[in-house]
């Protein structure tokens, strides 16, 4: 049965705020202004986890101060710390379920081609994001020159601050590819692959004894985060060829998502107080802070104003220039997240945290955002490659080495590469930062200056780390809405060609009759729906 008509007159008298005129025009009703208080209480309320987070940051830097004139012990501060420590713990327990879940969903969802081409741009996003980031620690450390000797002698390691062993390029690459494809999934889940050295005796003569320095892997402590997401990949995708078949599992593993997604609603409540403590217990932890910014001031200010430009300059413009879109109103959405990186420290335990910023403030969708986020928090860490050339061009200028071209490039190609492969952790950009200097051919012996600083630098690395993974989803967003934009329009076109093509092919009298039988039929319909 067809609608009965409704008369332009009535149809305009019936929309809401409206009163028809004899005349036909609309006397349209003006709401009344909402009051300044009520307006702001209803932005307030919008915005309430931010503005607790911004002022749980102050408020700590803040109580930090204050406390540090306590003389606390070390125990004290640990006691002192605790609600931070506990936050932390939260969002380490979420990250497994989180990643495995959201990458098999992700996965099983996507069509293979498309799975295959969101990667690809992904990666060529990630990599020259990095590529330019320490190419910015490149130039900044060469024009500021942190570590030119001024006739002070720089040496501010504690007593237990701990030297990284220095690895081999190629063992470092190896371990890599052997974390990707882990022996046991439930150990990459606590433990990953790292390999040690022992010397060797290469032949018995007791005059003439010649040592060899063999690589000997071990598990060491620490989450395989690379082999997991490598894994959840490739299982999504198997869950897809299945078809029906998988069709069980997968929504297992949405609903799943869905659960951990909630879990981490509240966990975001509890940010704040968390953060609050981290940081106020970072700085009460501080032993000679005017001493610390007086020696490695220039190596600070360095790391922070290189950061600056990539998070505040360059990822901005790259968002703009691919999405013609305001940046800066995109990275308000990321307020919270970016918080929590700055006070945990770590890219994977805020990774739950940025998965619900994009997705619920700046419009990404599920299955992008938690396929690349998982993704991003382990292979993009543009603030840990800028930082390390930052480092490495600092301990050069210490030890009076000058580079050579050759070295700056190997410098950036090396950071870029060893950013892949570095821990989403607290001061897990100084593991990797081995790697370089011996590339380079430069002593491993000044990395305890840089642990020195790592607590403050880490934190603005880990905030351009998981920025930069952001905006990378937003660009993704903006890639895949146009690319379904433009399948659209294409189906369109070949529905309306095939349409044209039917009705010059079939002209036949047999078929003009019966199509007239069929426009006449239902008119008596017609009047029967009208009365």
């Amino acid at each position: 049965m067809a609608e009965a008509r409704v008369p332009p007159e009535d149809r305009r008298a019936s929309s809401a705020g409206e009163a028809a005129l004899p005349n036909g025009l609309t006397d349209r009703q003006k709401s009344p202004p909402e009051p300044a208080a009520s307006r702001l209480k209803r932005i307030v309320l919008a915005n309430l986890l931010v503005i607790l987070t911004v002022t749980a940051v102050i408020i700590g830097v803040f109580i930090g101060l204050g406390v540090r004139h306590a003389q606390l012990s070390r125990t004290q501060i640990i006691y002192f710390g605790f609600p931070g420590e506990l936050l932390v713990r939260l969002l380490k327990m979420i990250i497994i379920p989180l990643v495995v879940c959201s990458l098999v969903s992700g996965a099983a969802s996507i069509d293979p081609k498309a799975l295959g081409k969101l990667g690809g741009w992904a990666m060529l996003f990630f990599l020259v994001t990095t590529l330019v980031s320490s190419a910015i620690g490149v130039v900044m450390a060469l024009m500021i020159k942190p570590g030119s000797s001024d006739g002070t002698t720089l040496k501010v390691a504690s007593a237990d601050d701990q030297v990284v062993e220095a690895k081999e390029v190629v063992d470092s690459f190896l371990d890599l590819i052997r974390n990707i494809f882990p022996a046991n999934l439930v150990a990459a889940a606590f433990r990953s692959y790292a390999t040690g050295y022992k010397l060797v005796k290469n032949n018995s003569d007791t005059t003439n004894v010649t040592l060899e320095k063999v690589p000997v892997g071990a598990d060491v402590d620490g989450m395989n985060i690379l082999g997991l997401i490598v894994f959840a990949m490739a299982f999504g995708v198997a869950l897809r060829k299945l078809g029906e078949e998988g069709e069980i599992l997968i929504r297992f593993f949405n609903s799943f998502n869905e659960a951990t997604m909630v879990l981490v609603s509240w966990i975001m409540w509890y940010a704040p107080l968390g953060i609050m403590f981290l940081v106020a217990a970072k700085i009460v932890e501080m032993e000679d802070v005017g001493k610390l910014f007086a020696s490695l001031g220039k190596y600070i200010a360095c790391c922070l104003v290189g950061h600056a430009l990539h998070g505040l300059l360059v990822l901005p413009l790259i968002y703009f220039v691919i999405t013609r879109k305001n940046p800066y109103t995109f990275l308000l959405g990321l307020i919270t997240a970016l918080a929590t990186a700055f006070g945990t420290s770590s890219s994977s335990a805020t990774l739950p945290l940025m998965m619900k910023c994009v997705e619920e403030n700046n419009g990404v969708s599920k299955h992008i955002s938690r396929f690349i986020l998982p993704i991003g928090a382990t292979v993009n860490m543009d603030g840990a490659a800028c930082f390390q050339c930052v480092a490495a061009v600092f301990i050069a200028q210490l030890n009076e080495v000058p580079l050579n071209f050759v070295q700056i490039i190997t410098i950036l190609v090396t950071a870029t590469a060893s950013s892949v492969g570095a821990a989403g952790i607290p001061a897990g950009g100084v593991l990797t930062l081995a790697i370089i200097l011996e590339a380079v051919g430069l002593p491993t012996k000044d990395l305890s200056l840089i642990l020195a600083v790592d607590w403050l630098v880490d934190r603005t690395c880990t905030v351009i780390n998981v920025e930069g993974d952001a905006f990378g989803a937003g660009i993704l967003q903006h890639l895949a809405d146009r690319a379904g934009k433009r399948e659209g329009m294409e189906l369109s076109e070949v529905r309306l060609g095939e349409e044209e093509g039917l009705s010059k092919v079939e002209g036949s009298p047999l078929i003009g009759k019966r199509a007239e039988a069929e426009v006449t039929g239902p008119r008596p319909c017609e009047k029967e729906s009208v009365m």
